[in-house]
């Protein structure tokens, strides 16, 4: 990866992690598939009105349901039932492992041996963490958090291959009318191609997580939910749908549709270092010497994640 792309990957990182918190105000307001469903109808208008839908395939379903109905439905909910910013953060990064898997079976993508390592290294951190949890992750909460982490595995593949596929036609079109530089015009396909992708398949979502919120929590779809909900919900709600949705994933798509997910994944270990910071100073979340040191265990092994190897030897190959 080029340093552009390290920065955007440790960005959107970042924007995760802190999202965590805004996640736990917003929930303070709105049921958790009532919140979803908001997240992606603000995600999805007005933008669909203005970008061109991806093709409709079983990639884009898989992509929508996955990466945004999945993952966010139960991430909400195990919140909503008790789970913390700071371990839910956590927890999801079991993602990281699910993806690089399906990514070696389904893409055939390779994984160096350092990489290996660096996951490794990565597990003890999580494993440290996970001997120290507490009352503030239930047992339902953290089997929702496991699903969400699958539904976000699957995400990431369909997002590759969708954006990879989007990308490359554009390309190909761009060429024909020989308008501007093929690296410019694979940037801008890229650029658009991810934008178009958390737009459309927010709307997916949208009817998805709608209609299940109306059959589940059909009481909470009355004027004062939204009336009597503070600024703080309101401006959280902001946070999670135009910088954590748009940004976050308009930026994790377009890294997918330039490298291997082997090289981009590793970098949301970095998410439960943020949310956990920002639980501490925004939820008066405790440091313990433990947290310390799962953090030092994670941010080891994406390093060693992503050293690049002299002549990119290879220990996984399709």
């Amino acid at each position: 990866m080029n340093p552009i792309h390290i920065a955007l990957a440790v960005l959107v990182a970042f924007i995760w992690g802190v999202n965590f918190t805004f996640i736990a105000w917003a929930l303070e307001s709105f049921p958790p598939l009532m919140l979803t469903a908001l997240r992606f109808f603000f995600t999805a208008v007005p933008l669909v009105l203005f970008l061109k839908p991806p093709k409709f395939n079983r990639t884009l379903l898989i992509y929508a349901i996955g990466t945004f109905v999945m993952q966010y439905a139960f991430v909400f909910t195990a919140m909503h039932l008790g789970a913390s910013a700071g371990l839910t953060s956590l927890l999801l990064q079991v993602q990281i492992f699910i993806t690089v898997l399906l990514a070696y079976v389904i893409l055939g993508e390779a994984v160096s041996r350092m990489q290996i390592i660096g996951m490794l290294v990565g597990v003890v951190g999580l494993g440290v963490i996970a001997l120290n949890l507490g009352g503030d992750m239930p047992l339902i909460g953290f089997i929702c958090i496991l699903i969400a982490a699958i539904g976000w595995s699957f995400g990431n593949i369909a997002s590759k291959q969708v954006s990879t596929q989007a990308m490359a036609k554009t390309i190909q079109q761009g060429a024909s009318l020989h308008t501007g530089s093929p690296t410019n015009s694979k940037n801008k396909a890229s650029a658009l191609s991810a934008l178009a992708l958390v737009a459309w398949g927010g709307l997916i979502a949208c009817v998805i997580l709608t209609l299940s919120s109306l059959i589940f929590e059909g009481a909470a779809w009355q004027v004062t939910t939204f009336t009597q909900a503070p600024i703080k919900s309101w401006l959280s709600l902001g946070f999670i749908v135009y910088i954590s949705t748009l940004i976050g994933f308009g930026l994790w798509s377009h890294l997918l549709a330039q490298n291997t997910a082997s090289k981009v994944t590793p970098f949301a270990l970095l998410v439960p270092v943020f949310g956990m910071a920002t639980s501490v100073l925004l939820m008066g979340e405790v440091v313990t010497w433990w947290k310390m040191l799962a953090m030092l265990f994670i941010l080891s092994g994406l390093v060693l994640a992503n050293v690049k190897i002299s002549g990119g030897k290879k220990l996984i190959h399709s």
